[in-house]
């Protein structure tokens, strides 16, 4: 097999963290190869190296059979290699066409010679169906067009090879679809693409050829079509691991959430996030609310939570009302949150594991005497929560938070707040950014508090986790709820719709 781009031996180290421990990468011509692995496990470093933004330690790259340095991402635009970073790098007051040529304009005595690059784009905008309008700004058009932008970016460059770094994160069941068909049309024209993602899925949708990776090492590479989702699944986390949830029975009980008529006034803008918005949450039932990112999902949260100051309506929780207490009564009387940010608005993360434990609580009898912190007290409940929910931590409770994996940070901040035994769990994208193993954890967390008769509120981008883990489902567009749904009613696509906001149900 001739390989166009092969990277051998290739190890990447930082302080205290090998990142790439003797990883090698082949890539044919004209194929889609997946670069899979757990959060952590050293593919984006892997992908950062071959787009020289760093400098590996040991091993080699070569193109085409010749050994080769690529210094920075200018040497790598000379050899063929385009890349899309997970988070964009566009200048947002600029035009489409302008992000697309930025760095390689022809110019005539010193002015832009834009009707030649017009014309180019276009033209390849056509031939791979990436629809543009090439005189919006960045900043007005949706994260889905911003993605196509990436990639004219890189087909205006000639690149041959194209590296694609987690690129369905932000994107709608329909783009996802679009992209991997422009991904299969650019392998066609003789395009050689990667693919970072820990999506199954879309693997086996859209790869020929599969890598894996597990904490910087090199698992193996696998041919997707004879290979299953459970197979891969265990050489990316080291063990077998559930797909599927047991969530148990619906049977759901008395109200424990009720909001009425809610809405939330953006302090920037000045237009409601939230716009007049009712429902209710009972016993015993996982609610999830599904949209788009940036339609109103934070704002509800944030009102909910106490974080941001309602505009009108009222929230009721256990009977109680909400609508105008202080953060800390609303935790001391019946509400979990699972923050969107973890770092932000979930952990301190220069604290030890254990003060992150107590953040609600340090107030209570049991952690503190006349005012004065009851340091056994906190290290011995820390204990017992790193036990119960499996917390890996070099230091037990005396672990630096900001030193933990993503994964672990999360589980600190479920193990507090289940902890607590709140009336209404709200749990908001739990899963963001995390792997097989920790998502199957998570999900049982969350289903536990079902059958324990108390109520979850779900805010989740990931579709998958929608369908599979709610009992149901409202999906919010534009600050408003546009359908109420049972996951068994509705497939995927048709959610795809709701969320786009060209469907509705009232």
């Amino acid at each position: 097999m001739e390989y166009v781009i092969e990277m051998v031996g290739i190890r990447k180290e930082f302080p205290g963290i090998v990142a790439n421990d003797n990883v090698t990468l082949q890539l044919a011509r004209g194929e889609i190869h997946a670069l899979l692995g757990e959060n952590g496990a050293g593919k984006s470093t892997l992908m950062s190296v071959l787009f020289g933004m760093y400098q590996p330690e040991a091993g080699e790259i070569r193109k085409n059979g010749q050994t080769v340095h690529i210094k920075n991402p200018n040497d790598a635009n000379k050899l063929g290699i385009g890349m899309v970073h997970q988070h964009f790098k566009l200048v947002h007051n600029f035009t489409v066409l302008e992000n697309v040529i930025l760095g390689v304009e022809s110019t005539n005595k010193g002015f832009l010679k834009m009707d030649e690059a017009r014309k180019k784009v276009m033209e390849l905008s056509e031939k791979y169906g990436l629809k543009i309008e090439p005189d919006a700004l960045i900043s007005d058009i949706t994260v889905g067009m911003q993605q196509r932008v990436e990639i004219l970016k890189m087909l205006y460059r000639e690149n041959e090879i194209l590296i694609f770094d987690e690129p369905t994160a932000v994107l709608t069941p329909q783009e996802i679809e679009e992209l991997i068909k422009v991904m299969k049309n650019l392998a066609e024209e003789g395009k050689s693409i990667l693919f970072i993602t820990h999506k199954l899925n879309e693997i086996k949708e859209a790869a020929n050829r599969c890598t894996v990776l597990r904490k910087g090492r090199y698992v193996g590479t696998v041919n997707v079509a004879s290979a299953s989702k459970e197979e891969m699944s265990e050489m990316m986390v080291g063990r077998k691991v559930n797909l599927h949830i047991d969530k148990g029975e619906y049977h759901p009980g008395k109200c424990v959430l009720s909001v009425k008529d809610l809405s939330v006034r953006n302090s920037f803008s000045g237009k409601l996030s939230v716009n007049h918005v009712s429902f209710d949450v009972k016993e015993g039932e996982i609610v999830c609310i599904a949209g788009i990112d940036g339609n109103g999902q934070s704002e509800l949260v944030y009102a909910l939570t106490g974080l941001m100051p309602s505009e009108s309506g009222s929230i009721h929780v256990a009977g109680q009302d909400f609508t105008h207490m202080s953060i800390r009564e609303r935790n001391t009387h019946g509400l979990g949150h699972i923050p969107e940010d973890r770092h932000k608005h979930g952990l301190v993360l220069d604290y030890d594991l254990a003060y992150n434990t107590v953040l609600q609580s340090y107030f209570d009898k049991r952690f503190q005497k006349h005012g004065f912190l009851k340091e056994r007290e906190i290290y011995k409940f820390a204990d017992g929560l790193i036990k119960g929910f499996d917390i890996r931590c070099g230091q037990g409770g005396k672990t630096i938070a900001r030193s933990m994996s993503g994964g672990n940070q999360q589980k600190i901040i479920i193990a507090r707040e289940i902890d607590r035994n709140p009336e209404l769990l709200i749990a908001v994208q739990p899963t963001r950014g995390l792997d097989v193993g920790a998502i199957e954890y998570i999900h049982n967390q969350l289903a536990a508090q079902k059958k324990a008769k108390k109520a979850v509120l779900l805010v989740s981008l990931e579709l998958d986790e929608v369908m599979s883990i709610s009992d149901r489902i409202l999906v919010m567009y534009e600050g408003e709820i546009v359908a109420d749904l049972r996951p068994e009613d509705v497939t995927v696509q048709e959610l795809g719709l709701y969320m786009a906001g060209s469907k509705r149900r009232e």
